[in-house]
């Protein structure tokens, strides 16, 4: 196997807000899981964080912006008796 073969790449996407040690904390647990996993050197695994807005975000179609908006007003309703 060639030395590019043994190159995984991790993208991963999140919300912004986390800080950098947390963003360290989880590239070295994936670079410890994938090197493990496959055997590889974790000298070898790169890891690419982008990091989105709540407007840049979507899940079910609706923003985290959203989504984050509605979570109090749902709380709230259904503490109504």
């Amino acid at each position: 196997m060639s030395r590019r073969q043994q190159m995984p790449i991790i993208e991963m996407h999140m919300m912004q807000g986390r800080t950098g040690e947390q963003k360290r904390k989880v590239a070295a647990a994936v670079t410890e899981a994938v090197a493990r996993s496959l055997e590889c050197s974790p000298e070898t695994v790169r890891i690419l964080i982008t990091e989105h807005r709540g407007e840049e975000f979507f899940v079910a179609g609706i923003t985290m912006a959203e989504r984050a908006e509605r979570q109090p007003r749902a709380a709230l309703q259904e503490q109504k008796p």
